[in-house]
């Protein structure tokens, strides 16, 4: 036991370090607690397993704040608690949104863009390129499987000879960062 928390605390430091091996690691040696845990609550698989990608990403992303006091599992299932009681919140807030426009929802109109809005909807296409293109060339790859090409998961974890579980984390973080890039630039 001890030399497993000396590994832990190992991978973690890696991990801090922004080291993917580590966080590979971490996330397989975990991924069946917080997802267990997440399936207890939701009931669901989807659901369980989308809180649990979300519950790791997070964690990577705020993995410079994890005191070493507590056992890292413990504090990934307050992570994902966290995120699960955040879910609830947004559903009784949709829930709300749709019985107060119920009257609205059996009107029907035509989706179909105009001229004008497919031209649009083509320019921000390349725009869109254009902030992938600042990707790390890995994280334009996951986005261009997923997005371009419209491969499930398991395709793309089949594609890149990963863990599926790494693929959607992978991402996960690939949206964040393009995300903060159009953030930035917009």
């Amino acid at each position: 036991m001890v030399k497993k928390n000396i590994e832990i605390t190992d991978l973690i430091e890696k991990a801090r370090k922004k080291d993917q091996k580590a966080f590979n690691t971490l996330l397989n040696t975990y991924w069946s607690d917080v997802y267990k845990f997440q399936f207890l609550k939701t009931e669901n698989e989807d659901e369980a397993e989308d809180i649990t990608i979300k519950t790791f990403s997070k964690a990577f992303d705020k993995i410079h704040l994890y005191n070493e006091r507590y056992n890292f599992k413990t504090w990934l299932i307050s992570i994902s608690k966290n995120i699960f009681l955040d879910h609830l919140r947004k559903q009784r807030t949709e829930t709300i949104s749709l019985n107060k426009k119920e009257s609205e929802a059996y009107k029907i109109s035509d989706e179909t863009p105009s001229a004008e809005d497919q031209l649009i909807i083509e320019q921000n296409l390349v725009q869109l390129r254009n902030y992938i293109k600042k990707l790390k060339p890995n994280y334009q790859e996951i986005i261009n499987l997923r997005y371009f090409r419209e491969m499930s998961y398991k395709e793309i974890a089949d594609t890149l000879d990963e863990p599926m579980n790494n693929v959607k984390v992978k991402l996960l973080r690939a949206k964040k960062l393009l995300a903060e890039i159009i953030k930035k630039t917009s």
